[in-house]
Order: structure tokens, then C-alpha cells, then sequence
């Protein structure tokens, strides 16, 4: 629902956004195209390449980006990026947008948050509203960001600044679903606030928005969009487990069962990204405080928290009946990000898949055309090259579904009668297994 304010108090806004990865810069591009916009990270190599109109993430196009750059943080619209406190010191409106892992354990990291919370805490004046959009577990705004805000800025909470909850609905690497083509959930520390919070959003998200009753039940409905998808492919990767060993191909299985109208069209794979690999533990945890241990949701997590392990292992079988010498073989594979046709590393569950087949002593070599082997090297200790290797493999192994391995002849990459694994079901011939 939209909510109408007056030209004069739209006019005033100006937002300073809080993290410039994934979520941030999209959001605070869309914004600059009405209102004022400081774009705040502490990444200075961010900030830098940033101002020169380039994104790393390629969620935003350079000449877009380029459009509403500005060079100073004095403008009635536009986006000035920065990584210097006293530029979001007049800003009226804080939207945090910073990432919310888990830890080696799966616990969340809230570090993050108490982070940017600090932050704004430093330049929060009277009658200024604060907007998380980390997908957190429901509580964490006002119970872990708030008195982080108060402490800091020695202000009341709802009595001299306010709150609010609009979850990211991010799909990193999508270009047809951007962010002002996703409604937006909404919310506010109290009702008006909420109806602030949603005329902000609903005058620039063209897909509309949708008012939340209260912070919790956004956060709540955040947190369970990923956690649905998560346990939906989950059943279908026990489905794979259970027809590769009956000898049925999942896939056509999938294509008959989906000739019904309410089947539901998932597919089996590996399930890593910021969100849904993510976003499950971040409810069990918050049940099993409540003392509910989440039966259905961790058996999903654990289910796909084991696929790369599986995958591997299916390999190597292959491999052995085909007797290639596993020790000392050498295996390509195909992609190390997320997802397909996105540079996004995060929590990817590919790297499971190599450490797993490295594990049995082969030579695995990583290529993926859209992945950063500097943050590959950073994050997972791994060389990964953007260059297609001129050498004959054991086995390859299709883990990402980038358009790039769409047309490569695989047959010919292979030394002998080597295996072709796919992981995604998109090729089409001379494959030796797939989920």
C-alpha cells in the first residue's frame, strides 16, 4: 500500500546507505534517482573503484551507475560514495545493508550489524529513522541494533528516532528481476514510522510494497522465504540420492512430475550464496532459544550441507569403473561461484565439490570465467583461473551453470575415456552422471 506525504517532507529526505555489496548498491542507485544519497562503506578499494562508475559485482551497469554518481555529497539528487563519517552526518534516513554470515559452527555473526549500528550511532540526531535490511532472525533490530544505536547516540529510542525492517529481496546476478521490480516488504518501530518507512520505499519501488505489521513479523517473513526454498530443494536432492541409485533419471522425473499445475518446480544442486545456505540457521537458532529444536529445517540444511560431499564421492565411483587411477588424476572444474552468471563467491558450496575431490589425492583445477581469483585465493585458499586450461582431464565436473560452459566441447578437454559429471542437468550429451 502506498502512503501519501507531503512534497515538503519528501523533499527533505536524504538517505545514507550502508553497505555498498550485493543488496547496497542497487538500493542506493535506485534512491539517487529521487533523493539525495550518500553511499557509506569502509572499503576504501570499494569507494575508490566505485567512484571511477565501475561495480565489481556487475549488479549495476557502469553507464547506469555513471548516471547518478556525483562528486560531491552536496546535491539535491544522486549518489556520492564515501567512506568518511562526517559526509552521512546530515542524513535523515539510515539503511544498513551489510552482510549477516554464519560461523564455522552455523551460528550467526552479528558482527556486522553491531558494526554499521555503531556507525550511524556516531552521527544519529533527533527525529532521524534507522532501516535494517541483513536478513536477521526475528528480534535482532530491535533487541541487538537498537540499544547499540541508544548507547552510542545517548538517544531514546521512538521518542527521539525510530526504526524500521524492509528485508532485501536481491537476486544477485539477475537482471531481469531488479530491485524496483521486487515488491518490498516494509515496516516501522510504531505506525506511523511504518507508514513513513513505506512511502520512502513504495516511491521508488515500481512493484509496489507491502506494509508489515511490525518489525519481528518482517523480519520473520524474511528469514522463512529462504528457509521454504532451502527444505523445497532439499526433497529433491534426497529425490536424486534415491533414483541414482535406482537407476531413474531425476531430471525427467522432475519434467513428468511437473506436467501437473501446483508441482512445484525445484531442481536438485548445491545450495551455498549469502542467503539461502544461510538464512535457516539464522530461525533454528532463534527457535532453539525459545527451546524448540527445529526438526524440518536443519534436516534440509543437513541434507544440502552434504551435497558437495556427495558429489564428489559420485565421481570417483565413476572414475573407478571406468578404471582411471584416482590418485594423481586430474579434474577440471567448471565454475566456483553460487550461482550461474554472477561473480558472487560467498559461501559458495562448489568449493566443497574441489576440496572433497582433492581430498582423494587428484590434481583439481578450477575454471569459472566470472569469479575474481583474488577473492577465490582470500576466501577459500583456492587458485581459480578465468582462462579455459589447454591440457586433457580425468574427469570434469560441470558445478555452475554459467552460460560460457554452454558451448565449450567438453568431449575434447578429456584424456581418454574420461567421466563428465553435471552437476546442473544443462548438458545435453556424452554426460557420465549428474544429480
Amino acid at each position: 500500500m502506498y502512503h501519501n506525504r507531503s512534497n515538503k517532507s519528501m523533499k527533505d529526505i536524504k538517505i545514507a546507505i550502508i553497505g555498498l555489496g550485493y543488496v547496497g548498491l542497487p538500493l542506493a542507485r535506485l534512491f539517487a534517482t529521487k533523493y539525495p544519497v550518500i553511499g557509506f562503506d569502509i572499503n576504501q578499494g570499494r569507494i575508490d573503484e566505485l567512484r571511477k562508475g565501475h561495480d565489481s559485482t556487475l549488479e549495476v551497469e557502469d553507464a547506469i551507475l555513471q548516471n547518478v554518481l556525483q562528486e560531491s555529497p552536496k546535491m539535491e539528487t544522486g549518489l556520492y560514495c564515501s567512506n568518511q563519517l562526517e559526509d552521512i552526518a546530515d542524513c535523515n534516513y539510515y539503511i544498513v545493508t551489510v552482510p549477516t554470515p554464519v560461523d564455522s559452527t552455523n551460528r550467526p555473526i552479528l558482527t556486522p550489524l553491531y558494526k554499521a549500528s555503531e556507525t550511524v550511532g556516531q552521527v544519529l540526531k533527533k527525529g532521524d529513522t534507522v532501516v535494517y535490511e541483513s536478513t536477521v532472525y526475528p528480534g535482532v533490530t530491535e533487541d541487538e541494533c537498537i540499544p547499540v544505536l541508544e548507547k552510542i547516540s545517548s538517544l531514546v529510542f521512538n521518542e527521539d528516532f525510530f526504526a524500521g525492517y524492509s528485508p532485501e529481496r536481491i537476486n544477485p546476478g539477475d537482471k531481469e528481476h531488479t530491485v524496483e521490480k521486487i515488491l518490498k516488504v516494509t515496516s516501522g518501530s510504531t505506525p506511523e514510522v511504518g507508514k513513513k518507512v513505506d512511502a520512502l520505499y513504495a516511491s521508488v519501488i515500481t512493484a509496489g510494497t507491502h506494509l508489515a505489521p511490525t518489525i519481528k513479523v518482517a523480519e520473520a517473513a524474511k528469514v522463512i522465504e529462504n528457509s521454504q526454498r532451502d527444505i523445497n530443494i532439499a526433497f529433491v536432492n534426497e529425490l536424486a540420492k534415491i533414483f541414482n541409485l535406482m537407476g531413474i533419471d531425476t531430471h525427467q522425473v522432475l519434467e513428468a512430475a511437473g506436467t501437473k499445475w501446483n508441482f512445484l518446480p525445484f531442481k536438485p544442486g548445491l545450495v551455498g550464496g549469502h542467503c539461502i545456505g544461510v538464512d535457516p540457521y539464522y530461525l533454528a537458532q532463534k527457535a532453539q532459544e525459545f527451546g524448540y529444536h527445529p526438526e524440518i529445517i536443519l534436516a534440509g540444511r543437513r541434507m544440502n550441507d552434504t551435497m558437495g560431499k556427495y558429489v564428489s564421492s559420485e565421481v570417483v565411483k565413476l572414475m573407478v569403473q571406468k578404471d582411471i587411477k584416482i590418485k594423481g588424476s586430474n579434474i577440471l572444474v567448471l565454475g566456483i561461484t553460487f550461482k550461474e552468471n554472477c561473480p558472487d563467491v560467498r559461501n559458495t558450496k562448489a568449493v566443497d565439490v574441489i576440496n572433497n575431490l582433492a581430498s582423494y589425492g587428484s590434481h583439481v583445477t578450477v575454471y569459472d570465467p566470472w569469479a575474481s581469483p583474488k577473492e577465490v585465493a582470500h576466501e577459500y585458499n583456492l587458485k581459480v583461473t578465468n582462462e579455459l586450461p589447454q591440457q586433457k582431464f580425468d574427469a570434469i565436473v560441470l558445478t555452475v551453470a554459467h552460460k560460457e560452459f554452454l558451448t565449450l566441447k567438453l568431449q575434447s578437454l578429456l584424456a581418454g575415456t574420461g567421466v563428465i559429471y553435471d552437476v546442473k542437468g544443462i548438458l545435453t550429451e556424452g554426460v557420465d552422471g549428474r544429480l
